[in-house]
């Protein structure tokens, strides 16, 4: 017997309410339209991660799905404008991030999944993103000790990492076969959705799938820089 499909709370509104406010991203705005806000971004956001929740569990326990609208797995809508020359006072996208239980305490932060939601730019990554140079050196050793785990990492297709350093580091071979990704500063990977997707009624099954798909990422991470998972 097949399990019946977990409901998606999200509906083509989502999408419409952030293409509005990128048009109209000033507080006269947004205040005027909170109640839209309310009903048909953060309402929604709160219900999927509360909807996903056990299932990311079960992909591994130490992974958190909170779904407080502050301090859990929903970003801000309110944009931190102090150093930015953007001075738009609200985010135009959704992120939901499903974070180790461990990450505080953790500089750089560990693996989870984040899901990113804007029109036409919509994605959940796994992995970790700009890690400590502690971390990173312990990725890199792992990459060289365990090239065929490494290569079923790849399998999942890696994103490409702009901030990748021009040269093998220090004490790594030039030549390893992975030496593109020992010279990455980021371990990513990421698969896309267009709104059609987000909004159609097999998302969270379709989500957790690709979660499930990734996670081969977080877990070799995870042993390479020492955290249960």
């Amino acid at each position: 017997m097949s399990s019946t499909p977990a409901s998606n709370p999200f509906r083509p509104e989502f999408f419409r309410f952030l293409r509005d406010l990128a048009k109209n991203n000033n507080r006269d705005w947004f205040q005027a339209h909170k109640p839209a806000y309310e009903t048909d971004v953060l309402a929604p956001s709160l219900s999927f991660v509360d909807t996903v929740a056990p299932r990311v569990a079960s992909i591994s326990p130490t992974l958190v799905a909170d779904a407080r609208p502050v301090g859990g797995s929903l970003m801000r809508i309110y944009r931190d404008v102090r150093f930015s020359k953007d001075k738009s006072p609200y985010r135009t996208s959704m992120g939901l991030h499903f974070f180790h239980r461990d990450s505080d305490g953790h500089e750089g932060g560990l693996p989870g999944f984040f899901l990113h939601l804007a029109p036409g730019d919509s994605f959940v990554g796994a992995g970790m993103w700009m890690p400590s140079s502690v971390d990173l050196a312990q990725i890199r050793k792992a990459i060289v000790r365990n090239p065929t785990g490494w290569k079923k990492v790849h399998a999942v297709s890696m994103s490409e990492d702009e901030n990748s350093l021009k040269r093998v580091p220090s004490g790594f071979d030039p030549d390893h076969e992975f030496a593109a990704d020992l010279k990455r500063r980021s371990f990513v990977a990421s698969t896309s959705f267009k709104d059609a997707d987000v909004t159609a009624p097999g998302f969270p099954d379709r989500f957790i799938g690709d979660c499930k798909r990734l996670d081969v990422l977080n877990r070799f991470l995870s042993a390479a820089v020492g955290v249960e998972y």
